[in-house]
């Protein structure tokens, strides 16, 4: 038998690694094919030193409690790319004492009803600006979620607890939770969250068709993956003054 060279054997060793990359990057909402960073912003090579403190966030255990069924291993990007702002088109007038509340309630509809693998939000906001840990897998680290069909991959999904359509008022605490939750994501990897980001679509049903590449600002709305009126024109309305804010808070003039 002839040998084989060292350089073809080496080669044929990765193909199962490289297989079971692929087999990782399935996501809740539609399938997303892109393993790893889903985009990198040409701001992160240059804008290093730029980090945020981490805000104050309440773990999922508070909120969990008993709802609490089987889900599949976490999955997880190679880093964060950009933040997209989500509300959850559910009542407004609730007393914060209520969110936990509200966040099961929402959980048990994602993973009980429509049978998603976790709730889809990274995080979630209230009207008094708490923040709370949504998706498992750990607040510091690269989750994938299950928010922006087709950009799942590489990004943090913020949800702000409420309904904002056009002429709702947004209350100043949570753009405020928002914006500290995006400085401090998009920081860990030096994006301004005023930046533009390009990102690969994994998934067709998104605005963009699988395989091709969109860009976005650093901090976007759901609308601008999805065809979907979330976060509501209100909320979109404030994204210009978060991402402002973000930046500040990343000591960013």
């Amino acid at each position: 038998m002839s040998r084989i060279p060292r350089r073809v054997r080496v080669v044929l060793a990765c193909v199962p690694g490289l297989a079971a990359v692929v087999g990782l990057v399935l996501c809740a909402v539609g399938i997303d094919r892109t393993a790893g960073d889903a985009g990198r912003s040409v701001a992160a090579r240059t804008a290093v030193g730029h980090r945020a403190a981490k805000p104050p966030i309440v773990p999922r255990e508070r909120w969990l409690g008993d709802a609490a069924s089987a889900q599949p291993p976490t999955r997880y990007a190679g880093r964060v790319s950009a933040v997209f702002v989500h509300h959850t088109d559910s009542p407004n007038g609730y007393d914060c004492a209520d969110a936990p509340r509200i966040i099961q309630y929402l959980y048990t509809g994602q993973a009980g009803v429509r049978h998603w693998d976790d709730i889809g939000y990274n995080f979630l906001v209230d009207r008094c600006g708490t923040i709370y840990e949504g998706r498992a897998g750990g607040p510091d680290r690269p989750v994938v979620g299950a928010h922006t069909q087709g950009f799942n991959v590489g990004t943090t999904g913020i949800a702000a607890l409420g309904t904002f359509t056009a002429g709702v008022p947004v209350p100043e605490a949570m753009t405020d939770a928002i914006a500290a939750v995006a400085a401090w994501k998009l920081g860990l990897t030096g994006i301004d969250p005023r930046a533009r980001v390009r990102l690969v679509s994994t998934n067709s049903l998104s605005r963009y068709p699988a395989g091709t590449r969109g860009t976005f600002t650093a901090v976007s709305g759901h609308t601008d993956g999805y065809w979907t009126a979330c976060p509501g024109a209100a909320l979109m309305a404030r994204l210009p003054e978060i991402r402002q804010h973000a930046a500040r808070l990343q000591g960013r003039r």
